[in-house]
């Protein structure tokens, strides 16, 4: 043991960065979860604060507003899997035809730019693009419609969210798709073009079977943080006359835990959507492993 250890150690020593950096910011301060079964007092510490049980947990249970939320954020994860995670694999294919390099490299760069656009910058343009004066309505007046203000309109919320978030991430969300396909035979094509298969047929039968383990990896990683919605943009785009359709489980933690200073009810908040997202990411490696053989663990 102790000398492969000293012969890879170079190895290790590269790796040591990475495992510090999660053991002190992702393992440590799980000693904090404590708080949800307590009644912390920062006087008393962790420790020394009284335990309380599940109470924090029923709490939520019994909020009248615990619904809603979990609706909020359940639809917004749906729709945003059903939306965004399909736009980069379609994505990839468009780009994997593509014969001109320059031309491909071109677009892709030009795909991935926003990728790299804070989401500050990016809720900014969107109040922007939104309002009264903005682009959209300028667009709808131009045609001879009635403005509207769309950040003020609880159906066209998770419209605007959901298709800013698929510009955002569709360009470099194709990397690893295209990684996949670098990967596969090019003599396969040759052989598929001389059977008389078009690109069509091609991508059918050679490109998607190669990339589909790649595929359902990252669907199983997708639908376990379906309830892990982008609640800081929500933050910078909603408003109360939003609330009822964009008022989420992370907004709403933000809300009660930093802004109201209620630390234990919100610790039990997000250690019970903790559970139900490794039961999800659990069911849906288990029901792959079943359909198609292919998962996580």
């Amino acid at each position: 043991m102790l000398p492969k250890l000293w012969k890879h150690r170079y190895l290790y020593f590269m790796v040591l960065p990475g495992f510090l950096t999660i053991l002190v910011f992702a393992y440590f301060p799980m000693y904090g979860i404590l708080i949800a079964f307590k009644d912390y007092s920062a006087a008393k510490g962790v420790m020394g604060s009284e335990w309380v049980g599940l109470k924090y947990f029923q709490t939520f249970l019994n909020d009248p507003m615990a619904f809603r939320v979990l609706k909020n954020t359940l639809l917004l994860g749906v729709y945003t899997l059903f939306w965004s995670f399909p736009a980069p694999i379609i994505l990839a294919l468009l780009f994997n035809e593509l014969r001109s390099k320059r031309f491909k490299k071109l677009v892709q760069t030009v795909s991935y730019f926003p990728h790299f656009i804070s989401v500050v910058i990016v809720a900014g343009l969107l109040k922007e693009f939104a309002s009264r004066d903005g682009l959209f309505n300028d667009i709808i007046a131009y045609f001879g419609g009635t403005p509207i203000m769309f950040l003020l309109e609880p159906d066209y919320f998770r419209t605007i969210f959901i298709s800013s978030g698929i510009w955002q991430g569709v360009g470099f969300g194709t990397i690893i798709y295209l990684a996949a396909m670098s990967g596969i035979d090019p003599t396969l094509y040759d052989v598929a073009e001389v059977d008389g298969a078009g690109r069509w047929k091609k991508v059918l039968h050679i490109t998607w079977p190669s990339i589909r383990p790649t595929t359902v990896i990252l669907l199983i990683f997708a639908i376990g943080g379906i309830l892990g919605t982008d609640f800081q943009k929500i933050i910078l785009l909603y408003s109360p006359e939003t609330y009822s359709v964009a008022d989420v489980i992370g907004s709403y933690v933000y809300r009660q835990g930093i802004l109201g200073a209620q630390y234990e009810y919100t610790t039990a908040i997000g250690l019970f959507m903790s559970i139900i997202s490794f039961t999800i990411l659990f069911l849906a490696n288990w029901v792959s492993r079943k359909v198609s053989e292919t998962s996580l663990f």
